[in-house]
C-alpha cells in the first residue's frame, strides 16, 4: 500500500511552491497586511492556474481531482502565508458541491471554478474569511441543522478587524426568508472546510518551523548558536513533533474525502483538532525561541501566529472537535455489532 503522494501530486506542490516563493514573499505578505490589500494580480495568477476549482468536478468546469490536491495546494498557501480568497473560495465550492441542489452547482461551481466569482463558507454569528467580498455565501445554522446557500447582497456582514491583517474577516447573519435551502448534509460541507483549513495551518506550523531552525542556527548567545541549547533543542523537537501529527491527520482525512466517505467526518475532525492545537503551540513557540524580537512587529514570524489563531478558530476549535471525536467513539462502542 502506498502512503505517499503520487507523482502528480508531489508535482502539484512542488510546483505551487516554487510559484509561492516568488509572487507571496515574506516582504509582499508585510506590504499587503500593512495596506490590508490583496495583490489582485496573485489572485489572478492562481486563478489561471485552476487553483480554485482544482477539486471541482470537471462536470462543473474544475479541474476534477481530489481533496488531497486541494489540501497540498492550501498547505502551500500557508507556508507562503498567501493573501489571497483561495480558502474561503475552495471552502464555498467544496461545501457547494457536498450540500448543494444540482441548480445551485451549475449556477455557482462554474464561476467559482474559474474565480470569476468568490465565495465563504461561514456558520451563523461566527467569523469567517473574505466574507464581505463573497459574491456567494454557504452559511451554516449556529446549530449545524442545515445550511443555506445566499448570493453576496441576500446576506448581512459585518466586517471584524483581528489580530491577523493578513486576510479579511467578517460575521454573517441573514433573515430567515433570504437565499436557499442548500438539500444535501451541511455535516460533510462543514468537514471538508473543516480539513482544507487544517492543510493551510500545517504550511504555517512548517514554515514557522523552519523559520525558527534557521533564526537558532544563526543567533549567538554566550558565543554560541542558541540551538545547540537544550532547552531550545527540545522546543524545536516539539514543534516538528506537532506539525507533522497535524500533517498526517489532514492528509489522512483528505483521502477519507476521496476514498472513504464512511470515515470523513472523523478524519476532519481529527485534522481541524490536530491542526488548531498545532498551530497555535507551533507559532507561539516559535515567536518564544526568536528570544526579545520574536513579538517585534518587526520579525516576520508574528504574521503566521496571527493567522494561526484565526485559522484555529475558523470552523471550531480544537475543544467542539475533540467532542465530536468522543462522541463518534462512544457511538461505535455502543453500537451492536
Amino acid at each position: 500500500m502506498r502512503f505517499d503522494f503520487t507523482d502528480d501530486q508531489q508535482e502539484i506542490k512542488r510546483t505551487a511552491k516554487e510559484m509561492l516563493a516568488s509572487r507571496s514573499t515574506l516582504e509582499l505578505v508585510r506590504s499587503a497586511a500593512e495596506s490590508k490589500a490583496y495583490d489582485p494580480d496573485l489572485w489572478k495568477e492562481l486563478c489561471d492556474l485552476g487553483w480554485p476549482g482544482v477539486a471541482i468536478s470537471e462536470e462543473y468546469g474544475g479541474g476534477g481531482l481530489g481533496v488531497v490536491e486541494l489540501a497540498g495546494l492550501l498547505e502551500e498557501g500557508g507556508y507562503a502565508l498567501a493573501g489571497s480568497p483561495l480558502l474561503a473560495t475552495t471552502a464555498c465550492g467544496a461545501a457547494i458541491q457536498e450540500a448543494g441542489s444540482e441548480q445551485q452547482r451549475e449556477t455557482w461551481l462554474p464561476r467559482l471554478a474559474t474565480g470569476e466569482a468568490t465565495g465563504t463558507l461561514a456558520i451563523a454569528g461566527e467569523l469567517a474569511p473574505d466574507a464581505a467580498e463573497a459574491d456567494v455565501i454557504v452559511l451554516i445554522e449556529s446549530d449545524r441543522s442545515g445550511a443555506r446557500l445566499l448570493a453576496g447582497d441576500q446576506a448581512s456582514v459585518s466586517a471584524v478587524e483581528t489580530i491577523d491583517p493578513t486576510r479579511r474577516y467578517g460575521i454573517v447573519t441573514a433573515e430567515e426568508s433570504a437565499g436557499e435551502e442548500m438539500p444535501g448534509d451541511p455535516e460533510a460541507a462543514l468537514a471538508i472546510g473543516a480539513l482544507i483549513t487544517s492543510a493551510e495551518l500545517v504550511g504555517i506550523c512548517q514554515r514557522s518551523l523552519d523559520v525558527t531552525l534557521e533564526y537558532v542556527k544563526d543567533r549567538k548567545q554566550f558565543g554560541r548558536p542558541v540551538g545547540s541549547f537544550q532547552a531550545v533543542q527540545h522546543k524545536c523537537a516539539r514543534m516538528l513533533f506537532q506539525t507533522e501529527a497535524a500533517r498526517s491527520a489532514t492528509y489522512f482525512a483528505a483521502w477519507a474525502a476521496d476514498a472513504d466517505r464512511d470515515r470523513l467526518i472523523e478524519g476532519a475532525s481529527l485534522a481541524k483538532a490536530t491542526a488548531s492545537e498545532a498551530g497555535v503551540e507551533v507559532t507561539g513557540s516559535a515567536i518564544q525561541a526568536h528570544g526579545g524580537i520574536g513579538f517585534t512587529w518587526e520579525a516576520d514570524i508574528h504574521w503566521f501566529f496571527k493567522r494561526a489563531q484565526l485559522d484555529a478558530a475558523y470552523l471550531d476549535g480544537t475543544k467542539p472537535h475533540r467532542r465530536r471525536l468522543a462522541a463518534l467513539a462512544a457511538r461505535k462502542v455502543t453500537s451492536p455489532a
